[in-house]
C-alpha cells in the first residue's frame, strides 16, 4: 500500500476516533460529588485517611485534608487525577488560580473558583 494512502487512512482514523468519543460524551469533564470525590481519593492514594473533603462550587477539583496532609483532585476528561500538596506553587490569575508542582507527570492544574471560596481552599491548600 502507497504511503500517503496509508497515512490517510491512520490521520482519518484518529479523527473519526476522536469525534465518536466526543460525541458519545466521554470527552466530558467529570463532576465530582463529596462521596464521588472520597472513592476516587481512595483509587488513587488507599491508605490515606480523609479527615475533610471540600469539592468546588464547579465539581471539577476538591482539597482534600488527610492523614497525610492536604491533597488536590481534579477532573481530567472522563477521570481524576490526584497530588499531595507538598512541593508546588500557587499562581493568582484573573478567574483562576494555578497550582504548580515540581512534578514532570502534572505540572500545573488550573482551578476556576469564585471569589468566595477561593481563599478558603488557598487557606485549606497550605500543608499544617
Amino acid at each position: 500500500m502507497p504511503l500517503n494512502i496509508l497515512l490517510i487512512l491512520v490521520v482519518g482514523g484518529i479523527a473519526i476516533l476522536a469525534l465518536l468519543l466526543h460525541l458519545l460524551g466521554k470527552s466530558r469533564l467529570v463532576i465530582l460529588t463529596p462521596e464521588d470525590a472520597r472513592t476516587a481519593w481512595h483509587r488513587h492514594f488507599p491508605d490515606d485517611e480523609i479527615l475533610g473533603l471540600t469539592v468546588a462550587s464547579d465539581g471539577h477539583a476538591a482539597v482534600v485534608q488527610t492523614d497525610q496532609g492536604p491533597g488536590l483532585l481534579w477532573s481530567f476528561g472522563a477521570d481524576t487525577v490526584a497530588r499531595h500538596l507538598r512541593d508546588f506553587d500557587l499562581l493568582e490569575k484573573p478567574g483562576h488560580l494555578s497550582v504548580i508542582f515540581r512534578d514532570f507527570t502534572a505540572p500545573r492544574v488550573t482551578l476556576y473558583l469564585n471569589a468566595t471560596e477561593r481563599p478558603l481552599l488557598q487557606k485549606m491548600m497550605v500543608p499544617a
